[in-house]
């Protein structure tokens, strides 16, 4: 492919995705802004929140990979039954994981949020918000298998369309929940989740008429073998990976939240920021995570190499311009919260120590979440992952917290060495080549 070719075929990817991820990442925006204007308490609340649905979340989006992985594969291989079979499999996946966080979520939110903060009145306010929010895991479930196949399919603009319905919805309902306009109650935090789940149902039905209008019409064999060795031996490692990095990062929660209710709300202000910019580069991954799978299921493994390195360049010119974006902005960005002047330096010094970090979290999403994985052996990113978090980032958090006693902007900087390491080792996994590999029909 040639060099024009493959620039355009990234960017048909990557941009739709990346603004459909930003729209994502802009619930939280809306959330957070708006919520700001309540007080401390009530940020911390809904960052808190979101701590719990994160684990959903990557739980779920474990399931999308494979998906991802196997869709991909298999258009590479011009197998119609196969690709449409593993959307099938991987959507049933996905509603009974959703349905087993829902449950959790309805019926003892309270105990969840008290896991993470011991004051009592942040507990219960993120408990109401999550009670609410549980009801969002159903269609985010669907949402991910559908977006998934939509851009295997060469399709990306058709989540991004139905992101926009959403968040315009979403952005409504905030100004008018939360505040109590046109004549409705002021619900606050409550207003705020509604507002959330709400929205989160219209970008479930958009995105479902949407497929139906343009999905295969391939039919299943009704009695075919299926190799579920090959599915559970992708799956499992990435469920233990995204699972045990998630408790990770929830392990972080609980540290700041020991830190105090300021560095926790400081630290809960910059999540919109982090998610932002983040979400303004995963288009990458997910266009790794496709181009590169279609190239090994037609098995082209020189091709594959060659545009993975290309990626990962992608990604480092783009994460640094970030960087600085991010480094420009953080003084003018925490002046739009209604907090006290200590959260917003904490905020500040948070947000510099993110920029510093954030090159290495951008490579680690593209050559861990995209390239490696595209391959469908995920045994290689589980061990990288499960390395990093647990050897280096959980123990430098505790030590730095709780036996140095540094200050939330200090040990967040020392706790993110991680991502350092874990490029390290993804980039000599990556060298050698043994992650490629073609999926068998």
């Amino acid at each position: 492919m040639k060099r024009q070719t493959f620039f355009r075929s990234v960017c048909a990817l990557a941009i739709p995705v990346a603004l459909q991820s930003m729209l994502q990442a802009s619930f939280g925006v809306v959330d957070q802004v708006m919520i700001g204007q309540l007080g401390a308490v009530e940020v911390a609340a809904v960052g808190l929140a979101g701590k719990f649905t994160g684990i959903f979340n990557v739980v779920v989006s474990a399931v999308g990979a494979v998906a991802g992985i196997m869709i991909s594969q298999y258009m590479g291989q011009k197998n119609a039954a196969e690709t449409r079979w593993s959307m099938v499999l991987n959507l049933r996946v996905c509603f009974i994981l959703a349905a087993l966080f829902m449950l959790a979520g309805v019926a003892v939110p309270e105990r969840i949020m008290g896991l993470y903060i011991e004051n009592r009145a942040t507990a219960e306010a993120a408990g109401r918000y999550l009670r609410i929010v549980s009801g969002t895991f159903l269609p985010a479930a669907g949402i991910t298998i559908l977006s998934t196949h939509l851009r295997c399919m060469e399709r990306a603009s058709i989540p991004l369309y139905a992101g926009l319905a959403s968040a315009a919805v979403n952005t409504g309902l905030n100004w008018v929940l939360i505040f109590g306009k046109l004549g409705a109650p002021a619900l606050g935090v409550t207003g705020a989740a509604l507002a959330t789940l709400i929205s989160q149902l219209v970008y479930f039905l958009v995105i479902l008429g949407m497929y139906a209008k343009y999905r295969e019409r391939a039919e299943i064999a009704a009695a075919r073998p299926f190799d579920w060795k090959q599915y559970v031996s992708m799956l499992l490692p990435l469920l233990i990976s995204e699972f045990m990095w998630v408790v990770g990062e929830n392990v972080y929660a609980g540290i700041y939240g020991h830190l105090g209710t300021d560095a926790c709300a400081a630290m809960t202000l910059t999540n919109p920021v982090q998610s932002l910019a983040i979400g303004a580069l995963c288009g990458l991954s997910q266009a790794a995570a496709i181009l590169i799978g279609k190239r090994l299921g037609d098995g082209d493994k020189d091709a594959a190499y060659r545009a993975s390195k290309k990626l990962l360049l992608y990604g480092l010119v783009g994460s640094m311009l970030l960087s600085v974006a991010i480094l420009y902005i953080a003084p003018s960005y925490v002046q739009i919260f209604n907090v006290a002047t200590d959260v917003r330096e904490l905020t500040v010094q948070i947000l510099l120590a993110y920029a510093l970090v954030m090159p290495f979290k951008v490579l680690n999403m593209i050559i861990g979440s995209g390239i490696l994985r595209s391959g469908g052996r995920t045994k290689y990113v589980m061990a990288i992952d499960l390395m990093g978090t647990w050897l280096f980032g959980v123990p430098l958090g505790l030590l730095t917290a709780f036996a140095l006693r540094w200050p939330i902007p200090m040990v967040y900087l020392a706790l993110s060495l991680e991502e350092c390491v874990r490029f390290a080792v993804s980039l000599v996994v990556f060298q050698r080549r043994n992650w490629m590999n073609q999926l068998r029909a």
